[in-house]
């Protein structure tokens, strides 16, 4: 497990409890009750942490190299040997940086579809470190076309520091296909469920981020820009990034209070990057409430719901020239 430095004390104090539980286990001196306190000083060294994030701490945290990514929770939610990854756009390739496929979750088919980054440095070049081309955007809305097509619900998880931003990709169109599918999402004749699992940046999460439902995870954000870009354009460098997280208000909480969201979803005490196994669990409950939810209500009614939730969207103020 790798920690960030505002962790370091969790770590100091994880690394005395498993050195308590070895020392009992090798050598059988009785060590329950030093155990006992540190697992609870370990408890309440977590809760104080967490508690006081500030926005740029959780920037940090959604981007921690051990919390899971799309895939992982695709293969935790779905039933074993379920889900069958579809590939290409049927123009131009296949992007690695957008997956998806049809799934089963609870006896229900799903098309389930997110940006997918890397654990190691092969893997973070084969995916472009999650930052889909055109291609990715178009595979994406052909999926969910699809999945219109044979009235399966769409689930996608926007885990991105934004859309690849390439020379060649400007050249395909990079803009327009983001576009599309803004524009395609708001009108599909299916339930659609979102939710951030890590980083949110740009257009390169929009692409794939309108729906009925749009949750983010607790340690997870959600802007126009990173932090670091917005400190470059306003004062030239990154050394302003914590400040600019600050005004981004682009927290989970942030999101909501300005209700651009629709829910948030706990994670674990201590992150998702902690205990993946619990926060999968977490996510399966909420898209199968969710589902429920969306599924008692006509797919005309979701539609108009779903157009006019965006539209309501901002402040507008009419000046009569």
């Amino acid at each position: 497990m790798e920690y960030l430095d505002f962790e370091k004390p969790i770590q100091e104090i994880q690394d005395q409890y498993i050195n308590c539980i070895i020392i009992e286990k090798k050598i059988g001196v009785d060590m329950k009750n030093i155990c006992s306190q540190l697992k609870c000083k370990l408890e309440n060294t977590i809760k104080k942490i967490h508690n006081n994030l500030t926005p740029w701490q959780r920037v940090q945290l959604s981007r921690h190299p051990n919390r899971p990514y799309t895939l992982d929770y695709i293969y935790s939610i779905t039933k074993k040997d379920s889900f069958i990854e579809l590939h290409g756009d049927r123009n131009f390739g296949d992007d690695k940086a957008m997956v998806g496929g049809f799934g089963i979750i609870d006896n229900n088919i799903f098309m389930l579809i997110g940006t997918q980054k890397g654990r190691n440095t092969k893997d973070r070049q084969y995916r472009r470190f999650g930052m889909p081309n055109p291609e990715g955007y178009r595979k994406a809305l052909r999926l969910m076309k699809l999945a219109e097509k044979f009235k399966k619900p769409i689930i996608t998880f926007i885990d991105t520091p934004g859309a690849f931003p390439g020379i060649d990709a400007e050249k395909r169109g990079q803009g327009e296909a983001i576009g599309r599918n803004i524009y395609e999402m708001m009108s599909l004749k299916v339930p659609i469920i979102v939710i951030v699992i890590g980083e949110g940046a740009s257009g390169g999460a929009l692409g794939i981020g309108i729906g009925d439902k749009v949750s983010m995870m607790e340690n997870t954000w959600y802007s126009v820009i990173s932090p670091e870009s917005c400190s470059t354009i306003i004062w030239g460098n990154w050394s302003k990034k914590k400040e600019s997280a600050d005004a981004l208000k682009l927290t989970a909480n942030d999101m909501f209070k300005l209700n651009l969201i629709d829910d948030i979803i706990k994670e674990p005490l201590g992150g998702a990057h902690f205990f993946p196994k619990k926060t999968f669990k977490l996510v399966k409950k909420k898209i199968i409430k969710y589902y429920k939810e969306l599924s008692s209500i006509s797919i005309d009614s979701i539609v108009r719901y779903r157009k006019n939730k965006y539209i309501s969207m901002g402040v507008f103020e009419d000046y009569n020239i």
